[in-house]
């Protein structure tokens, strides 16, 4: 999608619909005069209270190439940042389900926005277009259109071409610096979600790895890809056990990009890379079972963050690490009793197949901190059903040795509206995940089991004082609440650029 910003103002600009913004006292204030200078004289329908990502489509009387829709799409009180996100996200999805090509936004009232959400005119734009893209996207790459001949001749499949943010007026450098940053996040909170939605047949261990490494072009920041070999030197049991019934090697990917200057800090992302999970011996119920292709979906995010930290320019170092596998029930797979020896050294009995995300993690998060001992560590990860039992598919599971640390997400959390809540680590947890055959147990039976989760990695962080877990099994891919495009969401990226920003 291309992203224009300019001073013309947006009843003149040449698009297929316009969009107007208004809160909910603008539209008891302003509308009646903003619409009367669109040449719009009937009003919105009366059950249009411009709440947040509410619309009401009108039509003009003109002629030209000027938009003859206009979509009222409201922002609420103005006051968050999810009040304009909410916006933007409805309008997208609203100008994909028309057909509609190019989509112009009156963004005069900037000013106004700013005052009354106390945000610069810049992130606000930002919102927009991050908004925008979000919205506008659809997971279409493996459809060959042979069925859809009819929809093609009568053009009705075209997506958002152009996004223009008109009436800008002495604050376009503001707002087309902002744009540019939204087109950053954007796509690549996109391409996350585009290697989440792909199925196992079409992402392996190693197509993932080769993602990573066209991000790293893209991004301009070194990717080093371990293949089985490597792997096995390094001693990575745990992620070595769950490969064991896979016909498809395993891969374990860094991302490290570094900062033009001297960085502030330095920040390791984990994420858990398993491209399907059938549960192993320890085999999943049948239904349900091809949404487990999600269960990369923190491997994808670490990814699209990496990349978004390097467009950025943030002046962090940030490393990303991705230990990847599926987890097949081959006749040579890891059996539920086995006991592997993982990279640390710590050995642990599988008690369940079904538990191996947190095993490619413990690997991943011992290297992390024997490798780069960075100021702060950070893993995603679909870990948990118990996670989205106890928080629902809207919000992750927060998990944290660092009280401040914890803080820091929570509010990134807010600002961005991937929603976190804190959940305990207390020592009474570590009772559960006692073993008596090894040093850890990776189940801990079916109480609190996203605690004893994040409880089992915990073991393999070296004495860190500063990681945190995020349980994303809700968000990432929500069966239900959370998501208004079918499929994966790209959660945890916006959360950790924000967490990223705040550090910057």
């Amino acid at each position: 999608m291309k992203c224009t910003v300019t001073v013309r103002d947006g009843g003149s600009v040449k698009a297929d619909i316009l969009v107007q913004f208004f809160s909910k006292k603008e539209m008891k204030r302003d509308a009646a005069k903003v619409l009367a200078g669109l040449g719009i004289i009937a009003s919105p329908d009366g059950d249009f209270k411009a709440a947040a990502g509410e619309l009401s489509l009108l039509y003009r009387q003109i002629s030209g190439k000027s938009a003859s829709r206009v979509l009222l799409a409201g922002i609420g009180e103005g006051k968050t940042t999810e009040d304009f996100r909410k916006a933007a996200d409805a309008v997208a999805r609203k100008a994909v389900d028309l057909h509609l090509g190019v989509l112009a936004i009156d963004c005069s009232p900037v000013d106004e926005w700013s005052k009354q959400s106390g945000h610069k005119q810049e992130e606000l734009a930002a919102i927009l277009v991050e908004g925008v893209l979000y919205g506008s996207y659809r997971f279409d790459r493996l459809k060959s259109g042979k069925l859809d001949k009819e929809e093609k001749k009568a053009g009705k499949l075209k997506g958002i071409d152009e996004l223009v943010l008109a009436g800008c007026g002495d604050r376009l450098e503001a707002v087309e610096k902002g744009a540019g940053k939204g087109m950053i996040v954007g796509e690549c909170q996109n391409r996350a979600r585009d290697l989440v939605n792909l199925p196992g047949n079409h992402l392996s261990a190693e197509a993932l790895a080769d993602a990573a490494i066209e991000a790293g072009k893209r991004g301009g920041f070194e990717v080093t890809v371990f293949d089985k070999k490597k792997i096995t030197e390094l001693g990575m049991g745990g992620l070595l056990a769950v490969n064991k019934g896979s016909e498809e090697p395993p891969t374990f990917t860094i991302l490290d990009y570094k900062p033009k200057g001297k960085s502030k800090k330095t920040i390791a992302l984990v994420g858990k890379g398993v491209t399907f999970d059938s549960g192993g011996i320890s085999l999943k119920p049948a239904q349900g079972m091809e949404e487990m292709k999600s269960d990369m979906s923190g491997a994808a995010a670490v990814i699209a963050t990496v990349e978004a930290v390097a467009g950025l320019g943030l002046p962090l170092r940030v490393i990303g690490l991705v230990p990847a596998t599926d987890n097949m029930p081959g006749g040579s797979a890891q059996k539920p009793g086995d006991v592997i020896t993982t990279m640390s050294g710590i050995t642990v009995e599988v008690g369940n197949t079904d538990a191996e995300g947190r095993l490619i993690l413990a690997d991943a998060l011992t290297y992390a901190k024997k490798e780069y001992d960075p100021d702060v560590i950070v893993d995603l990860a679909t870990l948990t059903g118990a996670c989205i039992v106890a928080l629902g598919n809207s919000v992750a599971g927060l998990f944290s040795n660092d009280d401040k640390l914890a803080e820091s997400i929570f509010e990134a959390g807010q600002s961005s509206g991937e929603k976190v809540w804190k959940m305990p680590l207390w020592d009474e947890y570590d009772e559960l995940i006692k073993s008596d055959v090894a040093d850890v147990h990776n189940t801990g039976g079916r109480g609190a089991g996203s605690v004893t989760a994040a409880k089992f990695l915990q073991k393999f962080i070296d004495g860190h004082k500063r990681w945190a877990h995020i349980d994303i099994a809700g968000p990432a891919f929500p069966a239900k609440g959370g998501s208004k495009t079918p499929g994966a969401t790209g959660f945890g990226v916006r959360l950790v650029l924000d967490l990223l920003k705040g550090w910057s």
